[in-house]
């Protein structure tokens, strides 16, 4: 069961829990001149069953923003999502910050009613593991009330007797919590406070239940549904900062001219007094992909030096490119970090800093060096890594995955950026005469797009798919991935037919293109059922390069309407109704929308397309925004532009410098002083091209397999109504029972399930079931070769463990024996209790190698603040050895810095070697 579903509609605009009774639907928009407060003279520039985009106004529902004039926005807009929340409250208990009290969509439910006399609601004392569901029938019309009180109450003694009987309870995936590891036991659900991002609970303590008498039983009282957090800041904005040193924009349309004032003002808004960006509103500090995805779009060219700041604040003291704090422990699990190097090129292709050019050189260099080993895999071209941006692990990959399954991954978007950061490398290195390393590095880059090309596409879909995933054997997720679709055409990794077929073909939702597609079920709006204003903005560069109108039109649309509406651009809002509340976080005045915003002006109307040795105008206009337009005061290296624009389409007619003709639309880099260009457009719109609009849908759950006797089974999941079964990453059966009788097989094999909803839609695959058959196995305990550390931890296999730190066991060398040359999967049962599993940067890595043959890198990311028991399995090193003795090591070299750069350990049980081929 889901748990959060949302009413669908263009005018619902409203967040619903699971099991919502239906509302009546919201009137129908009053048509513009039939309003007295609506000027009807305004043009329709673009309209939805959603929303309507006028010259001056957006209209959604009931909701108008409007642009009084080009420095004054007025809104209505104030979100519902408090309105009519559902009374059924689902949630389950969590220790540790982990989802591990019940199976995937087992919640305890509450029917949160008003109660006689105003009493304060109260669940039953709730037995930890045993699902409770409230069967009180709920009215026709009834909703959530605002600021409502609830005591949540938890027997936890079952938890706590296991503890003191055995010293670790087993939770239902069947892994041991020692008692030394527990620290405390909180509360996820669907209404607010509450929320299902289990990641994150331990920094929420107002979710922790406590137990002042020591009885076992554990409480904590919320008030539900409080109806600020979703109110929107301001009514009305009008422009308070000088922003005249910034390019000004001025067109036959005042809603978008105004925009254009609101985002250079939250441009300036974005500066610390450091001449540093901040991300957003509410996010404090500095973040490698955000500043570098936004100086792409706008800020090389608006802010140059405050972005040559916030660039070199994101390098490390030896010179490497930081890598966010993220899943796992930051770096190698995140990789994305790469973007930086199109970010620094951008710089240096609007300002020509020759200075800047030989400082970002060696930065970009060095990171790309230290990621061929620890990250590019050579069997297919592409580099490993998660998601880039969609760094937060339940909203894009299924609840299995641990973050050495995010590392083993390969992404469409991280692949692109990698295949950037080549591309630029190698430029840079030919205007340095190092024709050597730019030959390497395009040869690089020619690698990750020809494994881009081979293992993502989909014919039969017409786009990328999200990412390989699994274990030993890799499948490919057919989810599309917005931003990954936009820079494989944005950055020329799909040919001109490809890049046709992603614009015409990606599935796009009604408020704008979600981060994914389809939705995965049970996780709340963030990246999931999302959607960002900068992927959007991305979107529609790609768009205007491929010469898309419709996807270019659309996409303006869905970036002025929240704009418009809620009077600043926020960082994201729901997929599902368009509302900024009810995503789990959000900020205001946030660096990349605002950017995107920009760049809707500067790279799509316009054209700016900053070379080496000058800036080529490539303007894109659809038809609906014909008109006279212009750019003033830009500044381009030595020179400052006054552009002005005429007409509509993509084929410029005339051009002109200073009322002389120009033989092509291009001024060199060498210009200097004031100067006019205008630019006329032949007013023939492109090509028209299909859009692929569809409704937001949600895939099916993920299923849980397991294997006995011979047999794969799964527990029926809700609204499938077929199931594939993978074999080794590739289709092995199709069914509709919830069970597979597996042919004996003596070799290796991997087995995932994958549901198949009536549409269509798949399921992620399930987790990868080992069913090793008579292929050989071993397990090297490594506490035989290496002194066993003298720690209290417990829940290893074995006598022991071996520590593995930057001072103790920086080479570890063990010697294995096999009986017969093959494919041999490596993989290391390790402990890491350096920091959470989402954030922090204390991932261990490091090299494994046969002599001077390099294996693998072995990545041993963080599984819990200080949960040194809790022990889990590395990604699978896929090595062929010849039969015999072999001596491994597992080493530690300057490749393997990670991002904290003095911690960089872990603790190791045993070496795990299984023949797979």
């Amino acid at each position: 069961m889901n748990r959060l579903l949302y009413l669908a509609g263009p005018l619902a605009g409203v967040l619903l829990a699971s099991c919502q009774p239906s509302k009546p639907a919201a009137p129908a928009a009053m048509p513009a001149a039939a309003r007295p407060d609506t000027p009807a003279s305004a043009p329709l520039l673009w309209q939805s069953e959603a929303y309507r985009l006028y010259a001056d106004r957006v209209e959604q529902g009931r909701h108008v923003g409007r642009a009084v004039s080009r420095t004054e926005l007025t809104s209505n807009y104030q979100s519902p999502a408090n309105e009519f929340l559902s009374p059924r409250v689902a949630f389950k208990f969590s220790l540790n910050g982990k989802d591990n009290e019940m199976a995937p969509g087992q919640d305890h439910i509450l029917v949160a009613l008003p109660q006689a006399g105003g009493a304060a609601l109260e669940t039953p004392v709730i037995v930890f593991g045993q699902r409770y569901v409230d069967a009180t029938p709920v009215p026709a019309n009834a909703y959530l009330a605002p600021n409502t009180p609830l005591k949540i109450r938890l027997d936890l003694r079952p938890v706590l007797a296991a503890f003191r009987k055995q010293g670790y309870y087993t939770t239902w995936q069947g892994e041991k919590l020692y008692k030394e590891d527990f620290r405390q036991v909180l509360v996820a659900g669907s209404a607010a406070p509450l929320s299902w991002d289990f990641d994150n609970l331990a920094n929420k303590p107002e979710l922790a239940l406590q137990d002042p008498d020591q009885d076992g039983i554990y409480e904590v009282t919320l008030l539900l549904n409080q109806p600020q957090a979703a109110k929107t800041t301001a009514t009305r904005w009008q422009q308070t900062l000088n922003t005249s040193d910034f390019p000004q924009y001025r067109s036959d349309y005042v809603l978008t001219d105004a925009l254009y004032n609101l985002a250079l003002e939250e441009a300036r808004r974005a500066v610390e007094p450091d001449s540093t960006f901040r991300t957003g509103q509410e996010w404090a500090g500095v973040w490698t992909r955000d500043i570098s995805y936004s100086i792409i779009l706008a800020q090389a060219l608006l802010q140059p030096r405050v972005a040559m700041n916030s660039l070199l604040r994101k390098v490390t003291p030896d010179g490497r490119i930081i890598q966010d704090t993220g899943t796992g422990g930051a770096y190698p699990c995140s990789t994305d970090r790469m973007i930086w190097a199109a970010a620094a090129w951008e710089i240096y292709l609007v300002t020509g800093d020759q200075a800047w050019l030989r400082r970002v050189y060696p930065i970009i260099k060095k990171s790309i060096e230290d990621d061929v080993p620890n990250a590019y895999d050579p069997a297919t071209g592409l580099v490993r890594g998660e998601s880039s941006f969609l760094d937060w692990r339940e909203q894009t990959y299924p609840r299995w995955m641990q973050p050495a399954d995010i590392y083993q991954s390969l992404n469409l978007g991280t692949n692109a950026v990698h295949y950037q950061a080549n591309v630029v490398l190698a430029q840079m290195a030919r205007l340095l005469n190092e024709p050597a390393v730019a030959a390497r590095h395009e040869e690089l880059a020619a690698r990750i797009k020809q494994g881009l090309n081979a293992h993502l596409w989909q014919e039969e879909k017409g786009y990328y798919g999200q990412y390989l995933y699994g274990r030993t054997y890799l499948s490919l997720s057919p989810r599309a991935e917005a931003l990954g679709e936009a820079l494989s055409v944005l950055f020329g990794v799909a040919d001109e037919g490809r890049a046709a077929a992603v614009l015409a073909r990606t599935p796009q939702t009604a408020y704008g293109i979600s981060c994914i597609y389809p939705q995965i079920p049970g996780i709340p709006p963030y990246h999931n059922n999302a959607v960002w204003p900068f992927v959007q903005s991305y979107w529609a560069l790609a768009a205007a390069k491929a010469g898309h109108e419709a996807a270019v039109l659309e996409s303006m649309a869905a970036i002025y309407r929240p704009a418009a509406l809620f009077l600043t651009n926020k960082e994201n809002f729901v997929a599902q109704n368009g509302d900024f509340a009810g995503t789990q976080v959000n900020s205001s005045v946030m660096l990349w929308s605002l950017s995107g915003s920009l760049s809707l002006v500067h790279k799509v109307l316009f054209g700016l397309d900053f070379r080496p040795d000058r800036l080529v105008f490539r303007p894109f206009v659809p038809q609906a925004l014909a008109g006279q337009r212009q750019l003033t005061g830009l500044r381009y290296r030595g020179a400052v532009l006054d552009v002005e624009l005429e007409g509509f389409g993509r084929d410029i007619s005339q051009v002109t410098l200073d009322g002389q003709p120009l033989p092509a639309a291009e001024v060199p880099a060498t210009l200097t002083g004031r100067h006019t260009v205008r630019l006329v457009l032949s007013s023939q719109a492109p090509p028209a091209a299909p859009l692929h609009k569809v409704a937001n849908s949600f895939a099916p759950e993920t299923p849980e397999a397991t294997y006995a006797a011979g047999r794969l089974r799964w527990a029926p999941v809700e609204g499938a109504t077929a199931y594939q079964v993978l074999r080794n990453g590739r289709f092995a059966a199709r069914t509709t029972e919830a069970s597979l009788a597996l042919t004996p097989n003596p070799a290796y094999a991997e087995y995932q399930v994958v549901a198949v909803g009536p549409q269509g839609l798949e399921s992620f695959a399930s987790e990868p079931v080992r069913v090793p058959g008579a292929a050989w196995q071993r397990v090297l305990q490594l506490e035989t070769v290496a002194p066993k550390a003298a720690r209290p931890y417990r829940g290893y296999t074995g006598a022991g463990f071996v520590e593995i730190s930057t001072a103790l066991n920086r080479t570890l060398t063990v010697p294995v024996t096999v009986p017969a040359a093959g494919l041999y999967a490596l993989d290391l049962r390790y402990a890491n209790g350096n920091g959470p599993i989402n954030t922090s940067n204390k991932c261990a890595l490091r090299t494994l190698r046969r002599g001077t043959e390099q294996l693998g890198t072995v990545v041993l990311p963080q599984r819990g603040v200080d949960e040194w028991s809790n022990w889990g399995y590395s990604n699978p090193v896929l090595a062929r050895l010849p039969a015999g003795t072999h001596r491994l090591a597992l080493t530690l070299e300057p490749a393997n810095a990670n991002m904290h750069g003095e911690v960089n350990q872990a603790m190791l049980d045993h070496l795990r070697l299984t023949r797979v081929e």
